[in-house]
Parts: C-alpha cells; structure tokens; sequence
C-alpha cells in the first residue's frame, strides 16, 4: 500500500489566529474550546481565514464480522443489512443527525455478508462478505486490509474532488466492538479487560465471554503492534480499514475529519499507527461510553468535544461535531471586531 504524503501541520498562522480571535467582541477565552476550533482550522487548512466549509459528508462503512459466531453480540448479523436498508430510506439516527448538521450522508457497502444489488445512494465498494472468525484465524488476509484502506483514501480524494470541506466517519456492523476492542488491546498496549466494554449492552456473563474470545483472538494471531495493517488484518474489520483510509486521505487533503465513537476511534489508531501526523487532522466527537475509546484518544492526543452518553456509532457522534465544529468557525469568521462594532476593549 502507498502511504499518501500528510504535511506537517505548521504554527505559523498561530499568532494571526489568536490576534483574530483577541479582537473579537468578547472577553479573551470566553468562547472556550470554539476558540480552539477555529484556530486549529487555522492551522491545518493554511489559510488565515478558513472559508466555510461548502459541502460536509459524513460517511457510514458497513461490514459484518465472523466473530458474532462465537456470540459476542445481543443482536444477529442479519441487523447490519437491515440497518443499511433503514439508512437508505432516513429513518436511522445518522440519518436526522446528518440533516441537522447539513451534512450528506454517504453509505459505503465495504464488507457487508449481502448483495445489495442496485441501491440508490449506496456506494458498493465490497472487499469481503464480512470477516472470517477472528477466533479461529485471521480476520482477512492482509492484501484485503490494505484494499479496505486504500477504498477510505479513494473517496476522500473523490470527494475531496467534489468540493466537500469537512468528513466525519461513521460504521454500521454488528459485532464490530469486539475487533475495536482487539486494536485497541494491542496498539496501546492495554489489558483486553481495561478496553471491553458492552456494545450494544450485553449482560455481565457475556462480557466476560467476549473478553475471552478477544484473549483468544489475540493469542492465537499474534497480531504485531508494530505493523497496524497485520493488526487490521489479524482482528480488525473491513469498515475499520475504510476510516483509516478516509481519515488518510482527509489529511492528505489538508480537510478536517471528525472522528465518531468506539470503532471510528479505532479506525482513527489505525491511520495515526500508519502516518501520526494525522493526528492534526482529526476532530475526537465525543467520549463514547466503550470504556476502550478514552484509552486510544489518550494515545492519539485528541481531547473529545462532547460527552453526551452515547454509544449509538453510525456517525451521529460525528453530526454533532461538525455543527460544534462549524460554529466556532462561524464565530471566528462572522464575529465584529472591537474595532468594527465600536466598542471599548475596557468595557468587556
């Protein structure tokens, strides 16, 4: 796989930045972490004042996974192509959340165990029909990861093409909290119990049994924490591989990407593991409440913007950053300047 070449985000712009912001009709700081926003867009866009964003997308990779045989999930598998069917008709979360972000919603077939056939609005970008059992030998072979990867980092640059501003990610795949947590185990170096949490809200026993067959999966592929594709490939899924490369592609673009809950965040250690000057590309959304997230923000460096509770994934997390994100953009723009409104700086 070629790594796409990610400049270093420069400091330069730094100065003009906060001068823009210290000038504003408001207390210095009051905005908070807007503030924050805006100057990193700053900074990773190169421009002293970023336009809006034109176009946003949040893009939704669905995948199923083998390992749901070994009865991690409360639910079946055959839930990942209802839900895809359910996103192209805009009833899910993603769908609602999307809208009121202004965000296109993209769904990308990348590993789902089903033909969908012609489907309007759905990109078919299929590198496996779902994972094989990550317990018994490796989830896919490693030139099926790469390809999921360089599927992200194609429509990135698509997209990126048709004038979109800013990307958020997103996944559908039942199962897939048990791969998450499998990276996570082993790019961070964390004990698999400290990164398992209950997905879609599994009962004490089968958590246990879940931690389990993590152990397994790990001990018996022996994925290496210096090679993240070996680990994508030994006990990741395919919807991972696609937001490591979206996220890869993003920041080749110098285009912010905001990065939803559990399994985006391990998309998201993916592509920093492959090239970590992504890092400065990358929005965290929001804490979900997998308790493997927090650990793999930790490494990244990426502080999360929301803490609502959730722990839905399609990329409702994402929606909501990128309204949050958006208006500190909008405030750095659009706000007077002491100057322009009249107003004395002594008086605030």
């Amino acid at each position: 796989m070629n790594k796409p070449y990610i400049a270093p985000v420069k400091d330069d712009l730094l100065e003009i930045a906060q001068k823009r912001l210290d000038s504003l009709t408001k207390p210095q700081g009051s905005l908070g972490r807007l503030e924050e926003f805006a100057k990193k867009l700053v900074l990773l866009t190169g421009q002293a004042m970023p336009q809006p964003f034109p176009k946003k997308a949040i893009f939704t990779f669905a995948g199923d996974h083998g390992v749901v045989d070994e009865g991690v999930s409360l639910f079946p598998k055959e839930v990942t192509i209802q839900m895809v069917y359910n996103f192209l008709k805009g009833g899910a979360g993603i769908n609602v959340l999307a809208r009121h972000a202004g965000a296109d919603e993209i769904v990308v077939d990348i590993g789902v165990d089903y033909d969908f056939g012609e489907e309007k609005d759905l990109l078919v970008r299929k590198v496996v029909k779902g994972t094989k059992n990550m317990r018994k030998g490796p989830a896919m072979t490693r030139q099926e990861a790469e390809h999921c990867i360089e599927i992200g980092l194609e429509l990135a640059l698509n997209y990126a093409k048709k004038g979109y501003g800013i990307f958020g990610t997103g996944e559908m795949g039942i199962g897939n909290t048990t791969p998450s947590s499998a990276i996570a185990a082993v790019l961070t170096g964390t004990a698999v119990s400290k990164v398992t949490g209950r997905g879609t809200g599994i009962t004490d026993e089968t958590l246990q049994h879940k931690i389990s067959v993590i152990e397994d999966s790990i001990s018996l592929n022996k994925p290496d924490p210096k090679d993240p594709i070996d680990v994508l490939s030994k006990v990741g899924g395919a919807e991972i591989g696609g937001i490591a490369g979206l996220i890869l592609g993003a920041a080749s673009q110098k285009i912010p990407v905001v990065i939803d809950g559990f399994i985006s965040t391990a998309g998201a250690l993916i592509a920093y593991s492959i090239e970590p000057a992504v890092k400065d590309y990358m929005f965290a959304a929001h804490r979900s409440v997998e308790i493997g997230q927090q650990v793999m923000l930790e490494v990244m460096g990426l502080r999360p913007i929301l803490d609502l509770e959730m722990r839905l994934g399609e990329g409702t997390g994402a929606a909501l950053g990128i309204f949050i994100i958006e208006a500190g953009l909008k405030v750095y723009r659009e706000m007077a300047t002491f100057d322009e409104a009249g107003v004395s700086k002594e008086l605030t």
